[in-house]
């Protein structure tokens, strides 16, 4: 790939602002990372990451940035409230993640900072003017649509296993390049995912889950040895890697997603262990609920009396269809995607839904419930008829 134009990153160059020109003329500002690679691939760029080189943070503060990083000195623009970091290097001082020592001061050079990042299409950046510094070759990594480590302290952090891994299932045509797997197994080897908490796992998991090509991901941690460290769980099978492809090709939202990922893995996966946001959890649980009352649930639709409709109400109870119609929509969205409900089938409990929620059903519900209480009745059981009633008046239609 040859080198671009330095038109070819216009909005990526910081800003020229006062508060930009309040810095000492020595310090250099570049954009670095991700939003280089992404405007190299002509894709939307989220987000602008700066480095400033030379500068202190005495500068920073004093042209009016706000402090941010806890670990090393990272600053937001007042305005813009992009990042600014300052360059730095850092040196392994541990196990896992954290166990790092940064040195962030004036005198380290762009290069330096380029060469402790993770993949050399992450390793460039752009000046001021637009040029293009790509001292590690990521362009025509870029190009050759590879993804390589920028050098052994790649395996000093065991995120970065992580990161590479959901990168694969970001971009589907592109190959992990073997020294880069092999390193990836090394990590796996020392036991440094071990070290990883649940929640930095549970973020590059998510990322990944709502990548492109979810699969890729499951096989690039299988690849490195380090599935089972992660997810606590046996590999996914081929039909279930074809099921999260599926889940990504219909923009499943990530409550979907995960939970077809955990009811499908050979050992489910706990959801404790992950810490998971509670819809999530509520999905994967239901799911796992749900698909062990499936076949129950057809046969409910095609039953000739009312009094057979009962688990079909516990069922829509239990998922709490009424008061969560979303998650409702999302547990049949689960199903059809797994297979385990045909197109038909899923219009028709979509249908059902529909009419169980229709006023007139609520308010036939609630006058039931009304005339059970003024006459001193069981108002639970009152209910539960109406709805029994309801539902058989639905699926008659």
């Amino acid at each position: 790939m040859q080198k671009p134009d330095p038109s070819c990153f216009v909005g990526l160059l910081p800003d020229d602002d006062a508060v930009i020109r309040r810095l000492p003329s020595h310090i250099a500002l570049y954009c670095v990372g991700g939003a280089v690679r992404d405007r190299l691939l002509g894709t939307p760029v989220s987000d602008r990451d700066y480095v400033g080189v030379g500068a202190s943070v005495e500068d920073m503060l004093e042209a009016g940035f706000t402090p941010v990083g806890k670990d090393f000195p990272v600053f937001l623009h007042p305005v813009s409230h992009d990042e600014y970091a300052l360059a730095r290097t850092e040196r392994k001082s541990g196990k896992g993640y954290k166990g790092f020592v940064f040195k962030a001061d004036p005198g380290v050079s762009l290069e330096e900072d380029l060469s402790r990042r993770d993949l050399t299409i992450n390793a460039m950046a752009v000046s001021s003017r637009g040029e293009l510094f790509d001292p590690l070759h990521g362009l025509d990594d870029l190009s050759a649509k590879i993804l390589r480590h920028v050098g052994p302290a790649f395996s000093e952090d065991p995120v970065r296993l992580l990161r590479l891994a959901r990168f694969a299932a970001r971009w589907p045509d592109m190959q992990i390049a073997e020294e880069t797997m092999a390193l990836c197994r090394s990590i796996a080897a020392a036991g440094e995912v071990d070290a990883l908490v649940p929640e930095r796992v549970w973020q590059e998991l998510s990322i990944g889950l709502m990548e492109a090509q979810p699969s890729n991901m499951v096989t690039a941690l299988v690849k490195a040895g380090a599935w089972s460290a992660v997810t606590a769980s046996t590999p996914l099978t081929p039909a279930t890697c074809a099921i999260l492809d599926r889940a990504a090709e219909s923009q499943a939202p990530l409550e979907v997603r995960f939970a077809l990922f955990a009811d499908n893995s050979g050992v489910p996966i706990s959801l404790s262990q992950l810490r998971l946001p509670g819809p999530v959890a509520a999905l994967a649980s239901l799911l796992e609920f749900s698909r062990s009352q499936l076949a129950v649930i057809k046969a409910c639709m095609a039953a000739p009396r009312k009094d057979e409709l009962p688990p079909l109400l516990d069922w829509l109870s239990r998922a709490d269809a009424a008061r969560r119609p979303e998650r409702m929509h999302q547990l049949l969205q689960c199903h059809h995607l797994s297979g385990a409900l045909s197109q038909a089938e899923l219009d028709r409990l979509k249908m059902l839904m529909e009419c169980m929620a229709a006023p007139e059903a609520s308010a036939l519900i609630a006058q039931a419930a009304k005339d059970a209480a003024e006459r001193s009745m069981d108002v639970a059981a009152a209910v539960s008829e109406a709805k029994l009633a309801v539902l058989d008046q639905c699926i008659r239609r």
